[in-house]
């Protein structure tokens, strides 16, 4: 394995708490940094270096990269959907400026490679619902989603521009039993689980009708580092690339939870949410992920729920 030194940014997140363990797994402890405004879970705090890192602050960050000699970056550092939506200047100076400093290091020669997270947010009303295509109408009606969209159109301009070698994937809904929600309009598949086991009921804040794609964390996880590892040659889109897991409504995640969990109640009573959701896609086409760096997910609705409750009952106890 190469003796590249990775910096994780954002690593007390849903998605950066998992990474982070995969990332040193691959490249030992030491060459992998975590870094976060807050403080990252225990095996990440203990496990190798971290450093706190408010990602609006370009010196801090040049100072880190310097001190470990950093030539990747994974930025992961976001205001997520929900809660963009509450603080609409934040969301976007945060997304957009935590980008443009890092996509401005790899430009001139301070890193090499640069993973930054789309979403299907960058979709919107007009795009079609249904096997959403790589290429596609694209009019995002959130704050969260128009970053996400002007944050491909950038990563795509610094590639062919500068040859910065910049990858990126449109997440789904991601589900994970290690970390918190962190405000995704998507995040009910995840807090669902956590109040099914204490306390045997959810309302859920989206109609049960609601069909979203949906992605578990070790799917998403495994293509992450399966685009970064990928060949250059091989990663031919340069904005952000589709990848689909699977997609269900919350009736059907209900139904599943219940057969592990008879007991178990949903009600429903949709808020602000719903109008993002009912924006979105609901499955998405991934094909040329598939054929360009040979992507594939794994679980389905039945493996995610019988391994979500067997590790949230242990974490409960």
């Amino acid at each position: 394995m190469t003796k590249d030194t990775i910096l994780v940014i954002g690593a007390s997140g849903q998605i950066g708490t998992e990474l982070v363990t995969n990332l040193r797994a691959m490249y030992g402890n030491a060459h992998v940094v975590a870094s976060d405004v807050k403080s990252a879970t225990a095996e990440v705090m203990e496990s190798g270096p971290f450093e706190q890192l408010d990602i609006m602050d370009e010196s801090r960050l040049k100072e880190i990269l310097d001190k470990y000699k950093v030539t990747q970056i994974y930025l992961l550092a976001a205001l997520l959907s929900a809660t963009a939506e509450k603080n609409i200047e934040l969301g976007w100076a945060l997304n957009m400026r935590s980008l443009s400093h890092v996509l401005d290091l790899a430009r001139y020669g301070k890193i090499k490679k640069v993973y930054w997270p789309s979403s299907i947010a960058v979709f919107g009303p007009t795009t079609p619902s249904i096997n959403t295509p790589q290429y596609t109408v694209m009019e995002p009606n959130t704050v969260y989603g128009i970053s996400k969209q002007a944050g491909e159109r950038w990563c795509e301009y610094y590639h062919h521009k500068f040859g910065v070698d910049v990858r990126s994937i449109r997440y789904p809904g991601l589900i994970s039993w290690k970390a918190q929600p962190g405000g995704g309009t998507t995040d009910y598949a995840v807090h669902v689980f956590h109040e099914a086991i204490k306390h045997g009921k959810y309302e859920s804040f989206l109609s049960e009708n609601t069909t979203l794609p949906m992605m578990y964390m070790p799917d998403a996880i495994r293509a992450t580092l399966e685009l970064m590892e990928a060949p250059s040659e091989k990663v031919k889109i340069r904005s952000s690339y589709n990848v689909a897991g699977i997609s269900f409504n919350p009736v059907e995640i209900a139904n599943t939870i219940k057969g592990h969990l008879p007991e178990f109640e949903m009600t429903y009573k949709s808020d602000e949410r719903q109008a993002i959701a009912d924006s979105w896609p609901q499955s998405i086409d991934d094909t040329l992920a598939r054929e360009h760096w040979g992507w594939k997910h794994e679980y389905d609705l039945k493996t995610i729920a019988e391994d979500m409750i067997i590790n949230l009952k242990k974490q409960y106890k």
